[in-house]
């Protein structure tokens, strides 16, 4: 609630972030009546301001549910945020630091809409150059930073972000974009939620493979994802767990700093030499 002895100047415009500020603490979509009443504010507002949010992709309105949630312009800011160096100057000495230990290239992406723009490269020795080089953006359902990050957000927001088959790109392994579809994309998330982790094996550069985990904020909501990519045909069972363990060491450590909890050092080289 704003200071109640110091009225808002522009109140419509102070009522319109307020809205957004309480969806952000969601962890999922809400009626506009439990909007208007946590916010304390007259239903009839809420709900003009609601649909001007919708109007410009602030806000999603799911009519079946009859509920409002975060838009994708909402994720652009929060990207944005991200763009702007705070993100890449905590990740880079961590992505470093796996680099070393793990002896594979790694990287820190961002989700930006229905793509993941890359903040941080680092590319191992004698390890072949990736196509996830520094603002670089590719297809979240293919690439293991992609899929870490959407396996964290709520089942309508990613439903919102891939409506139908025409929002799927295809893969390097995919005839075409129809061999993706919202179902294929659930069964993969859910099994990304299941192990902890996320892979991919083929899809963005033939011959190459990926583990990825999920950076979360202090709400549990995705600010990025940290990854290492490998020749697929080089890295058996054992290697590919102690490569799962690595990528969740760096996540972790990032989102404990991204949280302002202190922090430990950065993974030590030679860890899988």
């Amino acid at each position: 609630m704003p200071d109640g002895s110091r009225a808002p100047k522009v109140p419509a415009a102070d009522a319109a972030l307020r809205i957004l500020s309480h969806l952000a603490t969601l962890r999922g979509p809400a009626p506009a009546a439990s909007i208007a009443s946590a916010l304390d504010l007259p239903r009839s507002t809420v709900y003009h301001l609601l649909a001007t949010l919708v109007e410009h992709g602030y806000v999603l309105h799911l009519p079946e549910e009859r509920r409002y949630g975060l838009g994708v312009a909402a994720f652009e800011l929060s990207s944005g945020f991200s763009r702007q160096q705070p993100l890449a100057r905590l990740g880079a000495p961590l992505v470093a630091g796996l680099v070393d230990a793990a002896g594979e290239s790694g990287h820190l992406a961002v989700l930006h809409g229905r793509d993941v723009l890359y903040l941080v490269e680092e590319r191992a020795p004698r390890r072949p150059s990736l196509v996830s080089d520094v603002g670089v953006r590719l297809p979240a359902h293919l690439t293991a930073t992609g899929r870490a990050m959407l396996a964290a957000l709520p089942a309508p927001q990613v439903r919102a972000l891939y409506p139908d088959a025409s929002a799927f790109a295809p893969g390097a392994a995919d005839g075409e974009a129809s061999a993706w579809h919202l179902r294929r994309l659930r069964t993969v998330l859910a099994e990304v939620r299941e192990h902890g982790y996320a892979a991919e094996d083929g899809e963005v550069t033939a011959g190459l493979g990926s583990v990825g985990v999920a950076v979360l904020d202090h709400t549990g909501w995705p600010a990025a994802a940290i990854a290492v990519t490998f020749p697929a045909d080089r890295v058996g069972d054992a290697r590919r767990d102690a490569l799962i363990g690595e990528v969740d060491r760096a996540a972790t450590e990032l989102s404990r700093r991204i949280r302002g909890i202190g922090h430990r050092a950065a993974p030590s080289a030679g860890t899988l030499a």
